[in-house]
């Protein structure tokens, strides 16, 4: 049975965070025209001030699963050894990291109750495991698979597909692309 690395954030989820920096910017954020690299640089100086709102809110309270998720999951979960592997700590700690991590957690137990939470792997670089396959928002938590499938998210439309090409990395715009890559091949 092969290895699937999932990423969470972006990938599974679109956590609350941004909702929290429309409610502490006063403002609806547009995240595509921008060429920031995390949504946190949006507060750039402001830090402070917004961990001492946000640092114990739970990201994950009322954040839906993507579209299709769930579904493919549970087919991918009777072909694939499924791992969800997941950073909790925030540049800068603008999230509590032992309060975030404890989110996580919860939120896939009850969201994703068919993956045991024994695999669920909580680690900054991701590059320093290996599996079969990686599907990750983020080139760098592509690194080190067999088969990498970036998922497209906000921060990764400016990626031309030339590039992706270059690098052997598949692009999957939603859950019903991952099926079709992962399930349809077998």
């Amino acid at each position: 049975m092969k290895t699937l690395m999932i990423d969470m954030d972006d990938v599974i989820t679109d956590n609350q965070f941004s909702t929290f920096l429309e409610e502490f910017l006063n403002k609806k954020i547009d995240l595509n025209p921008t060429n920031i690299k995390y949504k946190q640089d949006l507060i750039k100086g402001k830090e402070e001030e917004f961990k001492n709102i946000y640092e114990y809110k739970n990201l994950y309270k009322n954040a839906p699963l993507l579209n299709d998720c769930f579904e493919t999951l549970q087919k991918l979960n009777q072909t694939y050894d499924i791992y969800i592997v997941t950073s909790y700590i925030w540049g800068k700690d603008i999230i509590n990291p032992a309060e975030n991590l404890k989110n996580k957690f919860n939120y896939l137990k009850e969201q994703l109750p068919f993956i045991n939470p024994d695999k669920y792997i909580f680690i900054q670089n991701k590059k320093l495991i290996h599996f079969d396959i990686k599907i990750d928002d983020r080139l760098s938590g592509l690194e080190n698979a067999d088969t990498k499938i970036l998922f497209s998210a906000w921060s990764n439309e400016s990626i031309k597909d030339f590039e992706l090409k270059e690098k052997n990395i598949i692009r999957a715009n939603n859950w019903i692309d991952i099926e079709k890559l992962l399930l349809n091949n077998e």
